[in-house]
């Protein structure tokens, strides 16, 4: 079946954990209640297991309007006040360049071509400090 349309993702995305990282597949559409729900699991799992990273792969995603530019940017603050690092992966080009027409930054957010290239991302990337624990300083 190929549609022309992208599939609405409603009700529950799935957030699978990868080692020290979650891995959050993202395809079609998503709908408030769906990003509301999203950022809510990702938070929760972060602070449940200590997670490092969110890996985000947006291959699927077709079109990125301000609504999931912000929930991005949204996922990727909440991430950080928990102690993880957000990589978005698989933007296609016509993404890349509409993030831009309309201005969004994406603050926070690294980003990489693969899923497989965000997870070596995450792996090079030094472990954020956790809260309540001690502090690493460099030489």
């Amino acid at each position: 079946m190929n549609d022309a349309h992208p599939r609405p993702v409603t009700g529950h995305v799935p957030v699978l954990r990868l080692g020290d990282v979650v891995l959050v597949t993202l395809q079609g559409d998503l709908h408030d209640s769906t990003a509301q729900q999203l950022q809510q699991d990702l938070s929760e799992t972060i602070s449940r297991t200590g997670v490092r990273g969110v890996l985000i792969d947006i291959s699927g995603v077709e079109i990125v309007d301000s609504f999931l530019g912000r929930v991005l940017a949204e996922i990727a603050a909440q991430s950080k006040l928990l102690a993880a690092r957000t990589v978005v992966a698989g933007m296609r080009p016509a993404v890349a360049i509409t993030l831009v027409e309309l201005g969004l930054t994406l603050p926070g957010l690294s980003t990489a071509l693969s899923t497989e290239a965000g997870m070596e991302l995450l792996a090079r990337q030094t472990p954020v400090a956790r809260p309540g624990s001690p502090r690493q300083e460099s030489p």
